[in-house]
């Protein structure tokens, strides 16, 4: 399983463990993955992501799951947000209409 928000695609970093003789080391920074179930209020259903927790916190300050994929750009999202979102967007055509 990679290491890897399912939404934004934040990953692992990479840096240096330094001690205190100055002494580098590689390390990597891992990402602080959750998996959830998330509301989706246009879907009526609840969706499993697996997501950092810097992503949870954006989509409770942009109140929600549709809200936050609706107001982030395609570019900012991964593939499987964009396709979250393409179902987000539909479904709230078709409750519009």
């Amino acid at each position: 399983m990679s290491k890897r928000c399912d939404l934004t695609g934040r990953g692992v970093q990479t840096g240096n463990n330094v001690s205190h003789a100055h002494n580098k080391t590689r390390r990597r920074f891992l990402p602080n993955l959750q998996e959830t179930s998330i509301l989706s209020d246009a879907l009526g259903t609840t969706v499993r992501l697996r997501v950092c927790a810097r992503t949870l916190r954006s989509i409770e300050h942009k109140g929600g799951l549709d809200s936050f994929l609706l107001n982030t750009r395609d570019a900012n999202l991964t593939e499987t947000g964009v396709r979250l979102k393409k179902r987000v967007r539909k479904a709230l055509d078709a409750q519009a209409a």
